[in-house]
């Protein structure tokens, strides 16, 4: 999980974001059709040429976030860094397509398939008889057991990140032959293409030590089309060097030197000459392009006209000041124009580089913490999606970019995968008058607020608890009774209590999990269930005094309080310098909350404490953050939905739920999923979840988030990937006079 400008450790399995979607119940949106999801909105941008148009060799350095701290890709602490290398030294038996779709990778593999599934589920892996180790070794079924083995979660001294897939695993044996491997599934397992991407040597997981330690610094057998061939923590680099042993096609590159560079550094660094490929944030997309367009444009200072400083200057001269104020000034100017020269000396350079964009493999969402407070209440977090326009949210992001601004319509996948459709009526779209009338029959009405002690003083914090807000709402001047003119619009989408009763109704017929009464629940124990409303007679006003004047439609609302305390939320959002795009996004989304009479006070915190000490630890009601897109949904986005549950020390165990918002109806679509070993059986059911998440409310996506990389013209083959899986071996400098074909990616 990451938000734009921050990123947290492990979440999910690829990248850095390392993790782990499905049961039976009525799919409540209408789910896209196929060709919705045939592609995805935006196509990768890497320059595409054929290998015969790059020339052999040259150095490629490629702008990292940080030094990776391990070179495991299976510990907590792996990042971006440790993903890259580990794509470009070791074997991955699947890799992902320009459509996000997993594809076996035949330099590893020549087959994989499943061959039994009663009595229980077998795979047999057949492998290239090329697939060998650097050391020499085959790449055979000793290292698909070790992993196994120091994955499978029984061994607690392996300090693992996670273990889905291989708990699920019973033996690894060889097969018919040396080149087979044929494992035994103890459950059925449909996410079995995600194990064993990438594989480690029998060396790295054979032992705890080996696997806690060993391959933190250094890896010394690899089988990719690079090897690690050095790691220098003083110049901060990273260097990947030709695989000697390597048997697929040749490598172009001699070496890629994955350098460290901080967000704000990277368009110094790229015009300095010490990196050739950094991602950049959208600030930096302008200077960019600048550089690279013709005209005066590019000899303007930033600051543009005549300086402040100069003009000082000017004044002193003529007016005889004093000496040392006019020699302050000098020094002043000449720090100006030392920085303008800079500037413009960076302009010239930054002309042989080029944005390549695309869509990343990641959305943005706006996380409701649904653990206490107002928004403990499904009505309240109903209230808050319905005052969203998500489409001028996506907007605000991606326009300015010329990028495709399409609000994402699913929390388990994106569009050109096979899981996705939009699913996102399951809620409902923007509705001010629904907005207002969830929030009355949630007893959330105009009203005198009493004075609220200060929170810095010693007052509550939680949202709507008596803290102040940077919204205040407008006066609304046009009235009717709640309870009393609750009838729904024709053509419009039906109240919250007719979806609730028919969705209810409709849950009915379907076979239950354990404990599960058929209504959205919540993570806390014994909290009244947000759909008892429909107990007290199915209107809108039953926990608002009857005859409660409320807004009427299209009137602005002022603000609302319950029990003299007001309608706030708290509404976090990282302070650093590449977070930007999230500020602007709060701000609006703050002046939409506004219009529905919610109000919300802005916590701004610094980059390095946004993940730990807010959102993990639940100290917000609000929140802007991403989560990555996986090709197994019904794996890795598990823990991220599943309903937190207590443990045994007497804590809540979210997992990576950290909206404290989840179903047992969801968890039951999830095993159910997981499980199912046909596609399309397997796709229905995570349709089916992902709507029963939209309809919970504790989480709304709203963009996939832009994929910016700044590449030097005359590399091929690199730059903004969007879903595909990176092919390391075939980047590299266009040769004289060659251009980009313009195409796919040669093994994409």
């Amino acid at each position: 999980m990451s938000y734009d400008g921050v990123g947290p450790r492990a979440a999910m399995r690829a990248v850095a974001f390392l993790t782990a979607g499905a049961l039976t119940v009525p799919l409540l949106a209408g789910c896209g059709s196929d060709d919705e999801s045939s592609k995805p909105l935006a196509a990768q941008d890497i320059a595409p040429a054929a290998r015969n148009q790059v020339a052999d060799g040259g150095r490629l350095r490629w702008a990292v976030d940080a030094m990776p701290q391990t070179l495991n890709a299976f510990q907590a602490d792996a990042d971006a860094g440790t993903t890259r290398i580990a794509q470009a030294v070791l074997p991955a038996m699947f890799r992902l397509d320009a459509n996000g779709h997993p594809q076996r990778d035949a330099d590893y593999l020549e087959s994989a398939r499943v061959v039994e599934t009663e009595p229980k589920q077998v795979v047999v892996y057949r492998l290239d008889q090329q697939a060998v180790w650097s050391d020499g070794r085959e790449i055979g079924a000793a290292d698909f057991a070790a992993q196994w083995r120091a994955l499978s979660g029984k061994d607690s001294a392996y300090w693992t990140a996670r273990n889905a897939g291989y708990d699920r695993i019973e033996k690894i044996e060889r097969g018919a032959n040396d080149l087979e491997v044929r494992v035994t599934f103890a459950r059925p397992y449909a996410d079995w293409r995600s194990l064993f991407s990438p594989l480690y040597p029998k060396d790295v997981m054979g032992t705890a030590n080996a696997f806690n330690d060993g391959a933190r610094r250094k890896l010394a057998v690899s089988a990719g089309p690079f090897a690690v061939q050095k790691i220098d923590t003083k110049a901060k680099d990273v260097v990947l060097g030709r695989n000697p042993r390597w048997w697929g096609h040749p490598v172009k590159l001699s070496e890629i030197v994955l350098h460290e560079v901080p967000r704000d550094k990277r368009a110094a660094a790229l015009a300095e000459g010490s990196v050739d490929v950094a991602d950049i944030d959208p600030a930096d997309v302008q200077r960019i392009k600048a550089a690279g367009a013709q005209g005066g444009s590019l000899f303007q200072s930033p600051a543009g006209g005549r300086t402040a400083a100069k003009a000082l200057l000017s004044w002193s001269v003529l007016h005889g000041s004093d000496d040392k104020a006019a020699d302050r000034e000098r020094r002043a100017l000449e720090k100006e124009r030392t920085s303008l020269t800079t500037y413009l000396r960076q302009q010239a350079a930054l002309r042989d580089f080029q944005v390549r964009k695309s869509l990343e493999p990641a959305y943005t969402q706006l996380a409701l913490n649904g653990s206490a407070g107002p928004l403990a209440d499904e009505r309240v977090r109903h209230a808050v999606a319905h005052a969203l326009d998500r489409k001028e949210l996506a907007e605000i992001v991606l326009k300015p970019l010329g990028l495709p601004a399409v609000p994402v319509g699913s929390h388990l996948a994106l569009s050109g995968q096979n899981a996705y459709a939009d699913s996102s009526d399951a809620l409902g779209g923007q509705d001010t008058a629904q907005a207002r009338d969830l929030l009355a029959d949630a007893g959330w009405v105009p009203g005198p607020v009493k004075e609220q002690k200060d929170p810095k003083k010693g007052g509550k914090a939680a949202g709507g608890q008596g803290h102040g807000s940077q919204n205040s709402g407008g006066d609304g001047d046009g009235t009717y009774v709640v309870g009393e003119n609750d009838n729904v619009e024709d053509g419009k989408a039906p109240g919250p209590s007719e979806r609730d009763r028919d969705r209810d109704h409709k849950d009915h017929q379907e076979k239950r999990g354990p404990g599960d009464d058929g209504a959205t629940q919540l993570a806390q124990d014994g909290r009244q269930s947000t759909n008892d409303h429909l107990t007290q007679g199915g209107v809108p006003g039953a926990y608002a005094p009857k005859g409660t004047a409320a807004p009427a439609p299209g009137a602005a609302a002022g603000p609302l309080a319950k029990d003299g305390k007001p309608l706030t939320l708290r509404f976090v959002v990282p302070s650093g310098p590449g977070s930007d795009t999230l500020r602007k996004v709060a701000d609006r989304v703050t002046a939409m909350l506004k219009k529905v009479g919610v109000g919300t006070e802005i916590i701004k915190v610094p980059d390095e404490s946004y993940f730990r000490d807010h959102i993990a630890s639940g100290q917000f009601d609000l929140a802007l953050y991403s989560w990555p897109a996986s090709a197994w949904p019904a794996t890795d986005a598990r823990p991220i939905y599943a309903k937190p549950a207590p443990a045994a020390d007497g804590s809540l165990n979210v997992q990576q739920n950290y909206t404290r918002v989840g179903t047992d109806q969801v968890d039951q679509l999830f095993d159910q999923a997981i499980a199912a070993l046909d596609e399309g059986e397997q796709t229905g059911l995570l349709r089916k979840a992902d709507a029963r998440i939209w309809a919970a409310a504790g989480s709304i996506p709203l963009y996939q988030r832009p994929q910016l990389t700044v590449v030097r013209k005359n590399l091929a083959n690199v730059g903004a990937f969007g879903f595909q899986t990176p092919v390391y071996e075939d980047m590299g400098f266009l040769k004289k006079g060659a251009q980009p074909s313009g195409g796919a990616s040669p093994k994409g």
